[in-house]
């Protein structure tokens, strides 16, 4: 339990004690009205004022409950038991005080209510068994709001460590995708493709440029994902020339769903690693998205050599590129997304299944 006294509120506390003696008020008010037949109205409003004064203790008890807090169960629930006894014990005695003045300065008729041991002697419990409740109310009040500020914090934490598995899952692919990249302008170096390096490393500067912008945790567009996706593929081209072939195709609807970003181009970076660069005859990536039974599809695919086809990885073992896709699928949508791997008729396919998320109207 909570030990600030911030969760235990005098709005709490007014609404919660006016609503409780309201209640009361009206459970005895046909008794009221018994007490006082043959009397005019007034004498029922003026028994009736009383619960003012009920109400006014009700509120001074509050300061004993918001005192006990933090204190030990055992300290604090007979300190909150001696409250509930003297306000009841103190109502008693006013009401006593007050019937008497009624009496003899306003109306007669009240001398006429008993006022013997027995009646206070019940009036006692019932001011027990009110202030009783009153005090629970209270304590109610401030639990519920200490649970709703424990679970809201306990939110923005759970919040600000799946932020950061996503920053790390996210930043994770930089320095991987940029040593494949030098390795790539190192070996068009070595094999004298000065000019073919230097148009690389433009382009390598451009996406990492456009890279760098992008939120580790944001949803983007997925006709934005699939543009940084291209922008990484016309690097590679320079690297592989007419070896490597584009088919990209997004259908309508899905190019407005939103997505973690930098989530197809590992699957496309792996697609050239273990297809283009591994072949020596053209080789085409195929990327397509649409939407299936209100799900959104991306699946990349590769064609690969026969010669190629018994040293392909499996779904488990494909590269960092696909372990690191997982996980962040795993950590933005939980068991609702999935992604599939591996050869299927001569081609290797990599298939994201997410919820549709599109941008509010």
């Amino acid at each position: 339990m909570l030990s600030s006294k911030s969760h235990a509120l005098w709005s709490d506390a007014i609404r919660t004690t006016v609503a409780l003696w309201l209640f009361v008020l009206l459970v005895f008010l046909p008794r009221i009205v018994q007490r006082h037949a043959g009397d005019s109205w007034t004498s029922v409003v003026i028994d009736c004022a009383t619960i003012l004064v009920s109400i006014g203790f009700s509120l001074l008890m509050f300061l004993s409950s918001r005192a006990t807090i933090g204190l030990p169960y055992w300290t604090r629930l007979p300190l909150r038991a001696a409250a509930v006894l003297f306000f009841a014990a103190l109502n008693t005695l006013v009401d006593a005080v007050y019937q008497a003045w009624i009496a003899n300065n306003l109306v007669a008729t009240w001398r006429a209510i008993p006022t013997d041991f027995d009646r206070y002697y019940v009036s006692m419990l019932n001011y027990i068994l009110v202030y009783g409740v009153n005090m629970i109310l209270f304590h109610v009040n401030y639990a519920r709001r200490a649970s709703i500020q424990q679970a809201r914090q306990l939110a923005e934490a759970q919040l600000a460590a799946q932020q950061a598995q996503l920053a790390a899952l996210r930043y994770q692919l930089n320095p991987h995708f940029l040593f494949n990249a030098l390795n790539s302008i190192s070996a068009l170096i070595v094999t004298r493709r000065n000019d073919d390096a230097e148009e690389m490393t433009e382009k390598l500067s451009s996406f990492l440029r456009s890279s760098l912008n992008a939120e580790p945790s944001e949803l983007i567009p997925l006709d934005e994902e699939l543009a940084l996706t291209e922008e990484y593929l016309s690097i590679e081209s320079v690297r592989f020339g007419d070896r490597l072939e584009i088919d990209i195709h997004c259908a309508d609807e899905a190019c407005h769903a939103l997505v973690p970003s930098f989530l197809v181009q590992p699957l496309v970076e792996n697609a050239v690693k273990h297809g283009v660069a591994r072949s020596t005859r053209p080789i085409e990536i195929q990327i397509d998205a649409a939407l299936d039974n209100g799900a959104l599809r991306i699946s990349v695919a590769n064609d690969i050599a026969a010669e190629q086809a018994d040293k392909l990885p499996d779904s488990e073992g494909a590269g960092v590129g696909i372990d690191n896709v997982r996980h962040r699928l795993n950590a933005v949508f939980g068991k609702r997304a999935s992604l599939t791997a591996g050869p299927a008729n001569g081609r290797f396919v990599a298939t994201i299944s997410i919820p549709r998320v599109t941008l509010a109207p």
